[in-house]
């Protein structure tokens, strides 16, 4: 009986021990990443490459052996985010590697390594090697990704980099003049993302608009991935309107899967401020690319940034940009308050507007582009629109239409990453509230 119990028990025993040692053996990891959908690229990228050199994500609770945090620096409150993940990483892993890095790294390179329990800074324009210079011995896989993490659809960067010198901005000083990827290597990417079951595709960078690889322009780059089986939806992140040309627009129009979503970035409806601002569009011109977008795709939504509170900025500029986002009456509007940048030409500049006075433009755009988010699902009530559905609670998931409208879905049996036929009943705040008729080829 005892040599019964010896044979059965054995065999558990080695595999326990064997997937103890294992387990000890595996070098864990965080990556974490502050900013813009770009960072968020990158730090998916870093995971990409420390899997495939067998490192493991970190257990909840446990410490890792390495956390590498890609910091921000385009606003003050981007900086203080930064440098709050970066203590709490120190705390909550005490005694790991920690790298930082990003446009915090190479805005404040001294003042991080300072920082009791910060490894290395290594400054963004390096972010590439990161990998490859801790581990120099080991086969690094190339700067990419495979899958997004927690997400439904995939970023994909294309180009990293400014050359236009915005009298608010320090990207160009902190991520360096414009470059594209090669178009052969964003291909391979994406194909190997629809192989892992992603149905959209996000192309993303810092001014995508530059994209240029040879002869090879965005529209060019939009036509090719829209030619990969499999992309079923595909989208821009942002775009200033000046670089929405004639050929882009076609682009758009006669794609397969191009999304009729676009954020195209407005910062102030002034046509001062934006000379001021040292942009290349007037307002004008912007309502133009509005107007002829729809007259494409009569579907098209938009999305936009703004910034309040820019020097000099008077009630009658305000009063411009509430305009704008009245007319056009956007998806999302992301608003921000000027926060004054070091190196930069508007750090200068005089009429530096009251705290008070930026709280309450604040207050009033949230409150305009609110209620015109809500006007804009109205015109969609009744409609039946595909909805690819991206994450849920219990038997309530929210998804989006083609056109980036966000609709609220209650059925237990959903999961994410569906594509559904969806019967969008009603409005509310927080969405368009749709019912499942059936899922889509």
């Amino acid at each position: 009986m005892l040599r019964d119990r010896v044979k059965v028990g054995y065999p558990y025993i080695v595999r326990k021990l064997i997937g103890d040692l294992i387990h000890t053996n595996t070098k864990t990891f965080v990556v974490a990443a502050i900013g813009c959908r770009t960072n968020q690229y990158e730090a998916e990228a870093f995971k990409n490459q420390l899997l495939g050199l067998g490192y493991s994500p970190v257990e909840e609770g446990k410490k890792a052996d390495l956390c590498l945090i890609h910091t921000c620096a385009v606003t003050e409150n981007a900086e203080s985010s930064s440098r709050h993940a970066i203590r709490s990483l120190i705390s909550r892993h005490q005694g790991s590697r920690v790298i930082v890095t990003g446009c915090l790294a190479k805005k404040e390179a001294a003042i991080l390594a300072d920082i009791e329990g910060v490894s290395d800074v290594i400054p963004s324009q390096e972010k590439e090697t990161i990998i490859q210079k801790l581990f120099p011995e080991n086969g690094v896989s190339p700067f990419a990704i495979k899958r997004f993490e927690g997400h439904t659809r995939a970023f994909v960067k294309v180009q990293d980099g400014c050359n236009h010198f915005c009298s608010y901005c320090t990207v160009p000083y902190l991520r360096g003049s414009s470059r594209s990827r090669p178009l052969s290597a964003v291909l391979d990417e994406i194909q190997a993302l629809v192989c892992s079951g992603y149905k959209e595709i996000v192309l993303t960078g810092v001014n995508i608009g530059d994209y240029v690889d040879g002869s090879n322009s965005l529209s060019h780059l939009i036509r090719e991935v829209d030619a990969i089986p499999g992309v079923t939806r595909l989208r821009l992140s942002s775009i200033n309107p000046n670089e929405v040309d004639e050929t882009l627009l076609q682009a758009i129009a006669q794609g397969r899967s191009t999304c009729p979503s676009m954020h195209l970035v407005l910062q102030s409806g002034s046509n001062a401020v934006l000379k001021s601002m040292r942009r290349l569009y007037s307002r004008e011109l912007y309502l133009e690319k509005v107007a002829r977008l729809q007259q494409f795709c009569p579907d098209m939504v938009f999305t936009t940034d703004v910034i309040v509170g820019f020097p000099g900025e008077t009630d009658g500029d305000f009063l411009d940009t509430l305009d704008i986002i009245e007319r056009v009456q956007f998806a999302k509007v992301h608003m921000f308050p000027y926060s004054e940048r070091p190196q930069t030409r508007a750090e200068r500049l005089p009429g530096k507007v009251p705290s008070e006075v930026i709280k309450e433009r604040k207050a009033k755009v949230l409150e305009v582009a609110e209620r015109g988010a809500f006007e804009l699902r109205e015109k969609f009530v009744g409609r039946t629109m595909d909805v690819l559905t991206e994450e849920g609670e219990g038997s309530c998931f929210q998804g989006m239409t083609k056109n980036g409208l966000s609709v609220l879905l209650h059925d237990p049996a959903l999961q994410s990453n569906q594509l559904l036929n969806v019967f969008l009943q009603k409005n509310s705040p927080r969405g368009l509230l749709g019912t499942v008729l059936e899922a889509s080829s």
